[in-house]
């Protein structure tokens, strides 16, 4: 007869893990010898054992019991069965997987593919981290409201880096977030952002009937740049004066 320690070195399982087996009914309390301690027999090696490789074969221990006492049959259907959970369980692991490494990744964090990709090119033009996390911030927030017109969006703007102006605007932006919010350099901005906009007013409104964002979203991206740039309330107020309103939705102030 075996004492604990020795059922369970027999088996291949922790003490714990034949006290667990016990108080689960898996496994049935042998009698206690005069002294008081638990003795086993050789079945109760044989029954650790079956108990040990059902469940690192992954079957639950709410199943042990039913698979020891099942026919051949019965065995068969609940081996399909565990395996069908098994392998739904993998493809969620594989799911969870994906998701991680999206995390690992940073941009592609809530971002499709193509604003990831304007993303690095941003990068490629040697514009600073700082200005691609805001862009990334903003561009997250309109992917959540507007997921299909993303692809169309992300091309449009790509072909915006094409034009050596844009990207120098980028770089004034950039330069501005160190700028005292009364900097007279704010005034030159604002007449460089107002040139870009008169050259490219056609182009302007055209997107913006193509793309109408919902006013709660145009507010939203607008306290992003607000929130971000300490220079932006009295960049937006020389805008205004000079004909122009708007950040996220840049429109001409239509005269009285």
């Amino acid at each position: 007869m075996l004492t604990i320690g020795q059922l369970a070195s027999y088996a291949g399982v922790t003490v714990r893990a034949v006290r667990h087996y016990h108080s689960t009914g898996l496994l049935p309390e042998p009698a206690r010898d005069h002294s008081g301690y638990r003795r086993y027999d050789a079945a109760a090696v044989v029954d650790l054992i079956r108990i040990r490789t059902l469940a690192e074969a992954g079957v639950p221990l709410s199943r042990v019991h039913e698979l020891l006492s099942a026919d051949v049959d019965e065995f068969s259907a609940a081996v399909d069965d565990i395996d069908r959970r098994l392998r739904a369980e993998v493809r969620e692991l594989q799911e969870h997987r994906r998701r991680i490494a999206q995390l690992a990744a940073g941009d592609s964090l809530a971002l499709p593919p193509e604003a990831v990709a304007y993303l690095e090119r941003l990068r490629e033009l040697d514009l600073p981290e700082e200005l691609v996390n805001l862009e990334r911030d903003a561009w997250i927030l309109v992917a959540a409201q507007m997921p299909e017109q993303m692809p169309t969006l992300m091309t449009l703007k790509s072909e915006q880096l094409n034009d050596p102006a844009v990207i120098a605007l980028y770089r004034d932006l950039v330069e501005a977030l160190d700028w005292p919010s009364g900097d007279r350099r704010l005034d030159a901005l604002a007449d460089r952002l107002v040139t870009l906009f008169e050259v490219g007013q056609d182009d302007w409104e055209e997107h913006a009937e193509d793309f109408p964002l919902p006013d709660e979203l145009v507010e939203l991206l607008d306290s992003v740049f607000l929130a971000n740039a300490p220079f932006a309330p009295r960049l937006l107020a020389l805008l205004e004066a000079r004909g122009w309103k708007g950040w996220t939705r840049i429109e001409r102030i239509k005269p009285l």
